[in-house]
């Protein structure tokens, strides 16, 4: 199995639980905020977790919302999924906007998104004059309708 190792930034958080799987087929690792947060309607916060991380080569973290918080309070993830690289290793913060109409609080050590660990592949790059022809070739945002 693959290791994500994790470190914590202050001992002052070792009460705080370190991201981890709900349930036994969660794709996502709960992740926890460090601090008490508070959301107004239509804000972007930037709330810290308290923890770096080492993601292995090969392998990118996918920040994603909650479901949970999106359906109740209108609080997601902006630029998500967000992408966490192999090689940083500051702190992980993520980025929330409360499009609901009140202001949302979330106390020290509350889930407020899920990590996904994901392989990739790197790519080269080749300039080309052609590309091959496909069904929907240049079609694009909603060219195939909606029924």
């Amino acid at each position: 199995m693959t290791e994500l190792l994790i470190k914590r930034l202050s001992e002052t958080d070792a009460d705080i639980p370190l991201p981890s799987y709900a349930t036994e087929h969660a794709a996502g690792l709960d992740i926890r905020v460090n601090t008490d947060i508070e959301i107004a309607p239509g804000a972007v916060l930037l709330a810290p977790t308290g923890i770096a991380m080492e993601i292995p080569e090969g392998y990118e973290g996918q920040v994603r919302p909650r479901s949970g918080l999106a359906a109740k309070h209108g609080i997601t993830c902006l630029n998500s999924p967000g992408t966490i690289d192999a090689d940083y290793r500051g702190e992980l913060k993520i980025i929330l906007i409360n499009h609901g109409k009140e202001s949302v609080r979330f106390e020290r050590g509350t889930r407020i998104a899920q990590l996904v660990i994901s392989k990739y592949e790197r790519v080269n790059i080749v300039e080309t004059e052609e590309l091959a022809d496909s069904v929907r070739a240049s079609g694009g945002f909603g060219h195939t309708g909606i029924h």
